[in-house]
């Protein structure tokens, strides 16, 4: 039987190939996404390659786990457009399937201060499964390019290729220690060198706030530093005076009031973060795109 096709360019984009190609990129193994789609890892070998010789350029990397070529990644990304518009579709109609998959890329930061409402949200209206994947908001990006996820809470304001970004406000970031820690470390204020030596406390190895704070008051060098990559156990860890951080309003004001943390400096880093989505007319990428601005809209964490 003929495979059915997509047209671009006057190219024709089997989609039995594209679903297959970004089955291999979710299961990581040819043999797992041919286990997975009930065919041979050969069938799905062959799969691959007619894609390739359509487009004329290597769409997988046949590694442990595959990865998707930058090509394959423009791929995978129409794959899982085209799924989620057959969905809508079967949704219109009435059809009873299992509920939809929604990937969705979400700094943690937001996480923890404004963003899980929105998936109560969405569930109140229609079935949904969400996939959460917590990544720093200078990286979610990445996976909407990748085609990983169908929306991401982002720090990049330029739309991702297939994409629309719309603002959704800035998180104010405050310089935060623990009161014995600032005395023995910043005892003549928050000088360049003291900000040089005071051990800082980083999210992951991607966190830059904190040295653009420093950089910012006039240090030139790196500060030691330790790595905390769990939202509660961060500001745990500034709390019982590990190191300094900076903190969002809400996770600091009650220790300030009790002598037990100090604020560093009266000035905050504001970071912008960005609603970016495939640009689909999709419902329910509507639905899940109007829960993020609510939810956006009325939180505190947002300025």
């Amino acid at each position: 039987m003929k495979q059915r096709c997509i047209y671009a360019r006057g190219m024709d984009l089997p989609l039995e190939s594209l679903r297959t190609l970004a089955a291999v990129v979710d299961a990581g193994t040819l043999e797992r996404a041919a286990a997975q789609l009930g065919v041979t890892p050969s069938a799905v070998s062959q799969r691959i390659r007619a894609i390739e010789q359509r487009v004329g350029r290597v769409v997988l990397q046949r590694s442990r786990p595959a990865r998707a070529t930058e090509a394959g990644e423009a791929l995978v990304r129409l794959a899982r457009q085209l799924a989620l518009l057959e969905r809508d579709a079967l949704a219109a109609l009435g059809d009873d399937s299992p509920a939809p998959r929604v990937a969705l890329a979400v700094n943690a930061d937001s996480l923890i201060t404004w963003f899980m409402p929105v998936l109560t949200a969405v569930t109140a209206q229609r079935p949904v499964l969400f996939e959460l994947h917590r990544e720093d908001q200078e990286r979610t990006a990445q996976l909407l390019a990748a085609g990983t996820v169908m929306g991401a809470v982002t720090a990049q304001r330029e739309p991702v290729s297939g994409c629309v970004a719309s603002p959704l406000g800035r998180m104010p970031y405050v310089a935060i220690a623990e009161r014995s820690f600032a005395e023995r470390w910043f005892p003549d204020g928050l000088t360049p060198r003291a900000l040089e030596r005071a051990p800082l406390v980083d999210f992951d190895p991607h966190d830059s706030l904190q040295s653009r704070f420093a950089r910012r008051h006039g240090a030139q060098r790196d500060a030691p530093r330790h790595v905390i990559s769990a939202s509660a156990e961060y500001a745990e860890a500034i709390a019982l005076g590990l190191g300094w951080g900076m903190l969002l309003p809400g996770q600091f004001e009650a220790g300030v009031a009790r002598g037990a943390l100090v604020q560093l400096a009266p000035d905050a880093i504001e970071v912008p973060l960005w609603w970016q989505r495939w640009n689909l007319a999709s419902p329910l990428l509507d639905l899940v795109t109007d829960a993020v601005a609510e939810a956006a809209r009325s939180s505190p964490a947002l300025v």
